[in-house]
C-alpha cells in the first residue's frame, strides 16, 4: 500500500466516521435522558428529504444561486423536519407511554417512507433518475479550508481536505460531552435517565429533559441527512446509504452506553 493510497483510505474513514458521529451524538443525548430512540434511521431520512427538497426547490427557482445561502437552506430544512421526528417519538413515548421500541421502529417506516415518497416526486420533477441536482449548495457544504487544504502537502490532506460538517461533527461531540459531564444541564439529564424517581424528588422537570434531549438529539442525527443530500449532484442519488450509516451510528451509541455505565460501575 502506497503513502497515497493508505492517506486516501485514512480520509475516507474520517469522512464516514464524522457523519456516524452525528447520529451518535445525537443518539447518546437522548439515550441519557432514559429514552432508546430506535427511530434514529427515520430521523435521518427525514432530515435528509427535507435537506435536499430545500436546496433543489432553492437552486432551481433562483437564478443565481449563492451556495452558502443554499447550505443555510438545507441545514435550517433538515433541522425542522428532524425537530418534528423527535417531537413525534416524544410526544408518543413520555406523553402518551407508548412502547419505545415500537414506535422508534414505526418511525423508522414512516421516516423511510416520507423520503421515498418526497423523493418520488422530486425525481420527476428533475426530469428522470439521477437528475436532481444541488451542486451549487455541494459546493458550499464541501468546501475545503482554503490555504490550509493545500499547503502541507499530506499533512493537509489528512486534516484539512473535508466540508465543514466534518469539523462540525468534531465541535458537536466536544460540546455534548463538556454539557453532559460538566453542567447542572448535564447532571440533570444524567439524573432523569438513571433514576427518574429521584429527579423528580429533586424537583426536575422529567418531560421536559426528555422532550428536549430527544429532539434535540434528533436534530443533531438529521445533520447526517444534509451530507448525504449534498452527494446529489446530477449523477446519483445518496439517500438510500441513511440506513447503513444510522444503524452504524446506533450500534456506536449503544456500545457507548454500555463503557460509560461499566466505567461508572467499576468506580463505585
Amino acid at each position: 500500500m502506497t503513502l497515497t493510497t493508505f492517506i486516501a483510505w485514512l480520509c475516507a474513514a474520517i469522512t464516514f466516521g464524522t457523519i456516524i458521529m452525528f447520529g451518535s451524538v445525537g443518539e447518546i443525548l437522548t439515550e441519557k435522558s432514559g429514552n432508546l430512540n430506535l427511530g434514529v434511521p427515520g430521523i435521518m431520512y427525514l432530515g435528509a428529504i427535507a435537506s435536499l427538497a430545500g436546496a433543489f426547490f432553492y437552486e432551481n427557482g433562483n437564478p443565481a444561486p449563492v451556495p452558502w445561502v443554499g447550505a443555510l437552506i438545507s441545514l435550517l430544512c433538515a433541522l425542522g423536519a428532524s425537530l418534528i421526528g423527535g417531537l413525534i417519538y416524544s410526544f408518543l413515548t413520555v406523553t402518551l407511554r407508548a412502547n419505545q421500541n415500537v414506535t422508534g421502529l414505526t418511525l423508522t417506516i414512516f421516516g423511510g417512507g416520507v423520503a421515498n415518497f418526497f423523493g418520488g416526486s422530486l425525481v420527476k420533477l428533475s426530469g428522470g433518475v439521477g437528475q436532481i441536482s444541488v451542486g451549487t449548495t455541494s459546493s458550499a457544504v464541501r468546501a475545503q479550508i482554503p490555504f490550509l487544504s493545500t499547503a502541507f502537502g499530506p499533512v493537509s490532506t489528512l486534516l484539512f481536505s473535508y466540508g465543514f460538517l466534518a469539523y462540525l461533527a468534531v465541535v458537536i461531540a466536544l460540546i455534548a460531552h463538556w454539557v453532559l459531564n460538566k453542567t447542572r444541564v448535564g447532571l440533570n439529564l444524567r439524573a432523569v435517565g438513571e433514576s427518574p424517581a429521584t429527579a423528580d424528588a429533586a424537583g426536575i422537570d422529567i418531560e421536559k429533559y426528555k422532550y428536549l434531549a430527544t429532539v434535540i438529539g434528533g436534530g443533531i442525527s438529521a445533520k447526517r441527512g444534509v451530507d448525504a443530500s449534498a452527494e446529489n449532484t446530477g449523477n446519483s442519488n445518496t439517500l438510500g446509504t441513511g440506513a447503513a450509516m444510522s444503524l452504524a451510528a446506533k450500534a456506536n451509541s449503544i456500545a457507548a452506553g454500555v463503557a460509560v455505565s461499566v466505567n461508572q460501575n467499576q468506580a463505585t
